[in-house]
């Protein structure tokens, strides 16, 4: 069986369409018009084919081929759909057209199904309205109770309830719509690498073993603000300087740190009154941590503890550390990850066995299911901006690869094949 790959791409090109920032990127943020236009156009797509269509109280679509005659579980193929500001066209998209093109080819064929195939399309993946990621699957593996989405607010004060209730959506039921395990067979998701690596090593499949964890702090220092030219450096109170000093530190430890994949990164500082002839009273920055190890993100967590005691204590500022996020590290299913070795080596597609420094949906599914994932290459590197961009081919052989899984997993004639390989 062979996807049509234009099929794909005019897909893609009528969903990018839906934009708020048209020309400067997709701005398509959950629970907004755009997101209500893209989400119609899948509905559309997805009645054509005789789907049998759910969509739980966070507005998480599931999108059944295979009738209730068939008792296995099914297999869930997806990804998101929304886009953080100014972002690119293949992040999350393409795993969800990859998706339902495989159905689409499946119901040409007639593929006689062991287990239903599911497509699966998340809401709030990139946590652009609440500072949440991964909302809507931490929501539907039961992360975030009622109460707790009714407390999560965005920057406007309007709650996460509220906002997906104005969308239309029943949020009221979705503590009885979480996703138990042993309700699904497995979920495979098919993603843009979002790094370098695979273009770097020439590869055209990554096939991801782990996803990394990760925890995000917010941090504040307190200074006294003072005259820039009058203040003699040794009376100053300086949280600006403290700042700088904290992340420098941060850098560089993490560069020499005891496993090579943790990586730490500081982002969105802001200062206070941020004037140029005023030494700030406040600043507030964020170090993100990440590793596929636990330890290595506790390593950098010990470290940003110890400098800015350490550093508050030289300059005299009041300090502030508040974790504001945070996911385990996951391994993803080896059975998975096997099949998708053997489809990809039988059908001579150049991969590599790798870890994922992004999270993704997957990773929380990882908590109820077997989970595998499936990236292709972004040239140079680039994501979450204008110039995302993966080649034809990779796209191709990414959704071909995903085909080939869902072959191995679900129509009858590969099915023994795969029970014996688990």
């Amino acid at each position: 069986m062979e996807i049509k790959i234009e099929r794909v791409l005019k897909d893609m090109e009528n969903i990018v369409a839906f934009t708020k920032t048209p020309g400067k990127g997709c701005t398509r943020f959950s629970f907004s018009s755009e997101d209500q236009q893209a989400r119609d156009y899948l509905l559309a797509e997805i009645k054509k084919m005789d789907l049998v269509l759910t969509v739980d109280g966070f507005g998480n679509i599931r999108a059944r081929y295979g009738g209730e005659e068939l008792n296995d579980l099914p297999i869930l193929i997806g990804s998101h759909i929304d886009t953080v500001a100014n972002g690119g066209k293949y992040d999350g998209l393409i795993g969800v057209l990859a998706a339902l093109e495989i159905i689409r080819v499946l119901k040409e064929e007639n593929a006689e199904l062991i287990r239903p195939v599911e497509l699966i399309i998340f809401s709030e993946e990139e946590g652009s309205n609440f500072g949440i990621t991964m909302l809507g699957s931490k929501v539907l593996t039961g992360k975030y109770s009622l109460n707790e989405l009714k407390s999560i607010k965005n920057g406007d004060g309007k709650s996460v309830y509220d906002v997906v209730k104005d969308f239309g959506l029943a949020i009221d039921n979705v503590e009885n719509e979480v996703l138990r395990k042993h309700e699904v067979d497995s979920m495979i998701e098919l993603h843009i690498e979002q790094g370098a690596v695979l273009e770097t090593e020439k590869k055209s499949i990554g096939i991801v073993q782990a996803i990394a964890g990760m925890k995000t702090y917010r941090v504040t220092l307190e200074g006294e603000s003072n005259h820039a030219g009058t203040t003699p450096m040794n009376l100053r109170s300086d949280p600006l300087v403290g700042a700088s000093l904290v992340i420098a530190h941060l850098q560089s430890v993490v560069k020499d740190s005891p496993l090579p994949t943790t990586v730490a990164t500081a982002g969105k500082i802001t200062c206070e009154p941020n004037l140029p002839n005023v030494i700030p009273q406040k600043v507030e920055f964020y170090i993100d941590a990440r590793d596929v190890e636990m330890e290595g993100i506790d390593f950098v967590t010990k470290e940003l503890f110890q400098k800015v005691n350490e550093v508050c204590k030289v300059h005299s500022l009041k300090c502030h550390i508040e974790l504001v996020g945070k996911s385990d590290s996951k391994q993803l299913s080896p059975r998975i990850r096997k099949i998708l070795e053997q489809e990809a080596i039988k059908n001579g597609l150049d991969y590599k066995v790798m870890n994922s420094g992004a999270v993704h949906d997957a990773a929380l599914m990882s908590d109820v299911t077997d989970v595998g994932m499936i990236f292709i290459p972004s040239i140079k590197g680039k994501s979450h901006c204008p110039e995302e961009f993966s080649k034809l081919e990779d796209i191709k052989d990414g959704c071909q690869l995903l085909l080939h899984a869902v072959e191995a997993l679900a129509v009858k004639k590969n099915v023994i094949h795969e029970l014996q390989n688990r």
